[in-house]
């Protein structure tokens, strides 16, 4: 898609805050950031992107949507720790004021009570009632893995019909909602959060969590813009874009998870 072709009325700029950007990137999920930069920046709107890391703080008025992608487990410690320690309460902030987050694999994984890996337990940013445990022995081989594409079925809007998100998913752990939690999606296809109970990611307020990664934007755009209206306050649907090519990455992501 060109730029320029579709405009919307000026003034307009989403700020996406990114945290650990150099740390929580394992997947290339930083692709995601790009999509929502240039899905903007086609429509006209201003993108301003920001980031803050180890021992940083955290505005919570700072962004309209806040990022976190999936590390390895060296990474995702010392994220873990931070996030609990200096940014817990900001954090809660955000999802106070109804802003969006989204959180994508081992981001998932922190925005809940705790990940127990073996007899270490991370701290997590308790902003959603969930609590993930590792299922493999924590030494990085593929034993208890759940690998694989994935696809599920989400309702984001009370009266709209349900969509599919595809993608790819990659993780020992396994993910518990409790009972004041509810999941972004329905699995169709793969395992989801724990491979038992049929469903996929979280999803509560403005707080978007999910396992579907590599990345997960580029292969569904209607989520992007999705998340693009709901972080600006928007009441009517972006203005549409050209997207045949978007289109076929997202059939394509259906067909390898078996749709």
């Amino acid at each position: 898609m060109p730029e320029g072709e579709v405009t919307s009325p000026p003034g307009r700029e989403l700020r996406v805050c990114a945290l650990y950007p150099e740390l929580m990137n394992i997947y290339a999920d930083r692709g995601n950031l790009l999509l929502l930069e240039r899905r903007c920046r086609w429509r006209g709107i201003g993108f301003q992107l920001s980031s803050t890391s180890l021992g940083e703080g955290l505005d919570p008025d700072g962004a309209d949507l806040f990022y976190i992608g999936g590390g390895q487990d060296r990474d995702q410690r010392l994220c873990a720790y931070d996030l609990a320690e200096r940014k817990r309460d900001a954090l809660h902030a955000v999802a106070a004021r109804g802003a969006v987050i989204l959180a994508v694999c081992g981001g998932y994984q922190l925005l809940g009570h705790s990940y127990q890996l073996g007899e270490e337990t991370l701290p997590g940013a308790a902003l959603v009632d969930l609590w993930t445990v590792r299922a493999d022995n924590g030494g990085g081989d593929a034993a208890g893995r759940l690998i694989g594409n994935v696809a599920i079925e989400v309702t984001l809007e009370q009266g709209q019909p349900p969509a599919v998100l595809a993608g790819f998913e990659n993780h020992g752990g396994r993910t518990h909602l409790g009972s004041s939690a509810r999941p972004l999606g329905r699995v169709l296809r793969g395992h989801g959060n724990n491979d038992h109970d049929g469903y996929e990611g979280v999803r509560d307020r403005g707080i978007i969590g999910t396992y579907l990664h590599g990345p997960l934007l580029p292969k569904n755009v209607w989520f992007a813009d999705w998340l693009i209206q709901t972080a600006l306050g928007l009441e009517q649907p972006l203005p549409p874009l050209d997207d045949e090519l978007e289109q076929r990455a997202h059939a394509e992501a259906r067909r390898a998870a078996g749709l």
